[in-house]
């Protein structure tokens, strides 16, 4: 369901409540589509989703990304220990490391 609800976000410039405004559906055979569309917006066309493909696989991506930099960067606990144990100086050389080793496309 990520790809096309990546698609959808892509087509509406913002994420949609999934459970309200766009339900999407997976009846057990692997295709996903839209159930019900609950915007103001036109509900967009096959084809107008599959050009989002490039775009969607890019915010998946990212969001991993996120979610790995999140991970690495720690609590707001641990990066402060960090910068009263290492100097702020210390706290940004980390900090960019960390994107620097996790990349966005």
């Amino acid at each position: 369901m990520n790809n096309l609800s990546n698609k959808i976000i892509i087509y509406l410039g913002r994420t949609p409540d999934f459970k309200e405004e766009v339900k999407l559906q997976d009846d057990g055979d692997g295709v996903v589509y839209i159930k019900e569309w609950n915007v103001a917006e036109v509900q967009p066309t096959e084809e107008q989703l599959d050009n989002l493909e490039s775009q969607a696989e890019t915010l998946e991506n990212n969001n991993q990304v996120i979610a790995t930099r999140k991970k690495e960067y720690g609590t707001t606990a641990e990066q402060l220990e960090y910068i009263v144990e290492n100097g702020v100086e210390a706290f940004i050389e980390k900090q960019q490391q960390i994107k620097t080793d996790n990349p966005k496309e």
